[in-house]
């Protein structure tokens, strides 16, 4: 086992009712932002609860935040926080309200220039934060327990004032500027929420697509960490492969079954436990196929779990000789698979993965979004862009080795 420091300060309040109990975890003369998303939860009754739980407080709302969080939007929250001098943050929503909540908790303390810079360089520089609860409403990303956030900015033409003015004396000339989609994660560990509310029974309304989308996040959060190579991290492994077992179990049965509160109750622990830390303390990690899926989603609009679905089974075949020893083991403790031609198991490994995505809707092949190969170079650009040449936990996934996988997965 590789030697780790684990700390994880959020605290969990997990089950039916406990949204109620969220005035107690923020301070009583707080100003608070709710920050929200498309308004699913005004629809589905779980704002009127957060509301009436921080009845009497100094409560402002701030709602549009997008799937893949877009950062002028962000920006604008960050307005109003400052406008209105506020002092703590709920985020009410799933992964990308909490991630963008984490972006403007930052940005709104950030003093070293343009708060672009947070992504550009990964959350280094962060000093102080507004502090942070949320309260979850769709197990996927494990954003409401760990301190990662990924925020997306889309393209934009900018045009700029000339030397000497236009000859209509409007100081404008025409695009100067361009700024490509950029899907960028950054990380710091002053962005851990204080407390994130977990109620299975808030997310029953949730449609099959999203449930299904959570489910392949998680376990691809889950293969990022275990798919790599034996550190005898005994533990670690067969926490691992619980959730994977988990997710396959409950996971379906959550997809098929929305309001089975026992197995919507099992998918929303798995998805927060596939990233808080735990599995991946003391084993070398990958990253690799969240680092690809990000392109294809700034640059063709797929959602993030569409991509994984693709990326993960065409990364596990091109990769297949490096990672042998785990896709065996895979194999074997997941799907229950075992034989004497080591190939064999693995492919057979490769296409249960495959059949299990596809079983909750989601595509195996970029073919299936209308993505050619001849668009496989906007990606190799945009992985270059971003210092992506040497990913994985070796460090061998080259702009190559990228482009393998991007041809495998047509």
């Amino acid at each position: 086992m590789l030697n780790f420091e684990y700390q994880n300060p959020t605290k969990i309040l997990f089950g039916k009712g406990q949204i109620e109990k969220i005035g107690q975890e923020i301070p009583s003369d707080a100003r608070i932002l709710i920050v929200y998303g498309g308004g699913s939860v005004i629809a589905n009754g779980t704002m009127d609860m957060v509301r009436k739980a921080l009845a009497g407080r100094n409560i402002s709302e701030f709602g549009g935040i997008e799937p893949n969080p877009d950062y002028d939007t962000l920006m604008r929250a960050v307005e109003l926080v400052k406008k209105a001098r506020i002092n703590y943050l709920l985020a009410v929503g799933g992964g990308s309200v909490i991630d963008g909540t984490k972006f403007i908790s930052a940005a709104s303390c950030w003093e070293l220039g343009d708060p672009w810079e947070i992504l550009r360089h990964q959350g280094k520089g962060i000093r102080t934060v507004i502090p942070f609860g949320c309260v979850l409403t769709l197990p996927a990303t494990g954003s409401e327990m760990n301190h990662h956030a990924v925020i997306s900015r889309k393209t934009r033409q900018i045009t700029l004032p000339s030397a000497s003015g236009s000859s209509e004396g409007s100081g404008v000339v025409s695009i100067h500027s361009r700024v490509d989609n950029e899907k960028l994660a950054f990380s710091s560990e002053k962005v851990f929420p204080q407390f994130a509310v977990l109620d299975p029974v808030v997310t029953f309304t949730l449609p099959k697509v999203q449930i299904a989308n959570g489910i392949t996040d998680a376990f691809c959060h889950v293969m990022e960490q275990y798919l790599t190579y034996p550190v005898h991290a005994n533990l670690q492994d067969r926490f691992a492969e619980s959730i994977l077992l988990t997710l396959l179990d409950d996971g379906v049965k959550s997809y098929r079954q929305p309001e089975n509160y026992d197995s919507r109750a099992n998918l929303m622990w798995c998805a927060t436990m596939a990233l808080n830390g735990l599995i991946g303390a003391g084993v070398p990690q990958d990253w690799s196929t969240h680092a690809i899926g990000h392109e294809l989603t700034a640059l063709f609009g797929l959602a993030h779990a569409q991509t994984l679905a693709i990326v993960l089974p065409a990364t596990m075949h091109v990769r297949r000789h490096e990672k042998k020893e785990k896709l065996l083991q895979y194999a074997d403790r997941v799907w229950g698979i075992r034989g004497e031609n080591p190939d064999e198991v693995i492919q057979q490994a490769i296409s249960k993965t495959v059949a299990f995505f596809e079983s909750i809707g989601l595509h195996s092949k970029l073919s299936a979004y209308n993505i050619s190969a001849d668009q496989l170079s906007e990606v190799s650009a945009k992985l270059l862009k971003h210092g992506m040449t040497g990913i994985g936990e070796h460090s061998s996934v080259t702009l190559e080795v990228c482009e393998e996988i991007l041809n495998t997965a047509l």
